[in-house]
C-alpha cells in the first residue's frame, strides 16, 4: 500500500456513487481510510438533513466489504475561524491514527477532487500528499436532496429513479426509510417548499438580492437570551433574537426593535445601548438557505443581577434565558450559524 491512511473530508449529504468511487480508490491505495464527516453538531436542515451517526451508517453500508478498514469521525464546522477548522482536522486525524494503533510516522495522504473554488481546503494541509481524483459522473448531493424532498409529489417517480441510479443500494434503502417513516422528513419537506417559494418571489429581481439582518447576543448573569422560532425557516429551533432591517432604521435600531419585539424585554433603551460590549458582521455566503444574508450582531452584557422576565412575541413562540455553558452545547437545536456567533462572542474552540 502506498499510504497507511488516506483522509477523505466531506459532508456526504447523502453518501452517493461519486463518494463511493473516491472511497474505493482510496482503499486501493491505503491500508485504512479516515472519513471526516463534516457539519457535525448542527440541526437538520435541507442542506444537512442527516446526523453524523446516520451518515456513518450510510457509509459503512455502502462499503460493507471493506467496513473494517474504515475510520469515521465527526468534524464540526468553524464558519468564522478557518484556523480552528484546520486544527480540528489535524487533531481528528492524529487521534484516529493513535486510537487505531498507528505509528507516529504513519504515511498519511489526503484524497479528494480539486474541482473548483469550494475545494480550496485540499490545499490547507501541505504535510499530506494530495491524491487528486478525477470527476465521477453522478448527480450532485444538492440535486439528490431536492429530488428526495419532492419525492411525495405526483410526478416524483422519475426523481426517485434518479436517486436510485446515483446512490449505492443500501443508501437508497435508508433514504426510502427516512422518507416514509421519519417525522423529521415532513418538517424538511415543509422547509424545502418554503425556501423554494421564498427564492421564487425574488426570481424576477434584476440581480440576486442581499438581505441585511441583525441579531442580539444578550448575556445576563451567566445566561444568554434565546427565542424559539415560530415558523419556517428553522421552525422549532432556538435562535438569537433578530430579524430583517427596515428601510427607515439604522442597524442598531433594528437590533433593539427586534430584541424587544421577540422577547418583550423591558430594559430601557438607554440601558441596552449602554451595555453593548461588542459587535461584528457575520457574512458566510452559505449561512442562510434563503439567499445571501449578512447579519450584524451586537453583544449586550449585564454581568450581575436578577434575570429580567421575558416571553415570546412576534416571530418567536417562546423566549428563555439559557446558561451560557448549556447554550454552547445546543448545536443541533440552534438556527443557522447562531452557534458560531455565540462562540465568537462568548468563546469556545
Amino acid at each position: 500500500m502506498e499510504y497507511d491512511y488516506l483522509v477523505f473530508i466531506g459532508r456526504f449529504e447523502p453518501f452517493h456513487n461519486g463518494h463511493a468511487a473516491v472511497a474505493r480508490l482510496a482503499l486501493g491505495r491505503a491500508r485504512k481510510l479516515i472519513l471526516l464527516v463534516g457539519s457535525a453538531d448542527t440541526p437538520r436542515t435541507i442542506r444537512n438533513p442527516w446526523t453524523v451517526a446516520e451518515r456513518e451508517v450510510m457509509i459503512r453500508a455502502a462499503l460493507a466489504d471493506d467496513e473494517r478498514r474504515l475510520i469515521v469521525r465527526p468534524l464540526r464546522d468553524h464558519l468564522y475561524n478557518e484556523a480552528l477548522w484546520i486544527a480540528a482536522v489535524q487533531r481528528s486525524v492524529a487521534e484516529a491514527i493513535k486510537a487505531d494503533g498507528g505509528a507516529v510516522d504513519a504515511r498519511v495522504g489526503l484524497i479528494g477532487q480539486d474541482k473548483d473554488a469550494s475545494s480550496y481546503y485540499l490545499q490547507e494541509f501541505p504535510q499530506w500528499p494530495l491524491v487528486d481524483v478525477q470527476h465521477t459522473a453522478t448527480l450532485s448531493a444538492t440535486e439528490l436532496r431536492r429530488y428526495l424532498f419532492e419525492a411525495n409529489q405526483v410526478d416524483s417517480h422519475g426523481g426517485l429513479m434518479l436517486i436510485r441510479a446515483n446512490v449505492p443500494g443500501p443508501v437508497f434503502d435508508m433514504l426510502e426509510a427516512f422518507r416514509k417513516n421519519s417525522p423529521a422528513f415532513t418538517q424538511l419537506v415543509a422547509e424545502h417548499r418554503f425556501i423554494d417559494q421564498y427564492r421564487a418571489a425574488w426570481a424576477e429581481a434584476p440581480y440576486p438580492p442581499t438581505f441585511v439582518t441583525t441579531d442580539a447576543v444578550v448575556v445576563h448573569s451567566g445566561h444568554v437570551l434565546l427565542v424559539r422560532r415560530r415558523a419556517e425557516p428553522g421552525k422549532g429551533l432556538w435562535a438569537l433574537p433578530g430579524g430583517f432591517v427596515h428601510q427607515d432604521e439604522s442597524i442598531l435600531a433594528s437590533c433593539l426593535r427586534e430584541l424587544r419585539e421577540e422577547t418583550r424585554l423591558k430594559l430601557p433603551l438607554p440601558v441596552l445601548k449602554g451595555s453593548i460590549k461588542g459587535q461584528h458582521v457575520f457574512d458566510h455566503p452559505e449561512r442562510s438557505q434563503r439567499g445571501r444574508t449578512v447579519t450584524h450582531a451586537f453583544h449586550f452584557d449585564f454581568p450581575a443581577g436578577d434575570l429580567p422576565p421575558v416571553r415570546g412575541g412576534d416571530d418567536a413562540d417562546k423566549a428563555r434565558w439559557f446558561p451560557v455553558s448549556e447554550a454552547l452545547e445546543m448545536g443541533p437545536q440552534l438556527y443557522e450559524d447562531h452557534l458560531y456567533i455565540l462562540e465568537f462572542f462568548l468563546g469556545r474552540s
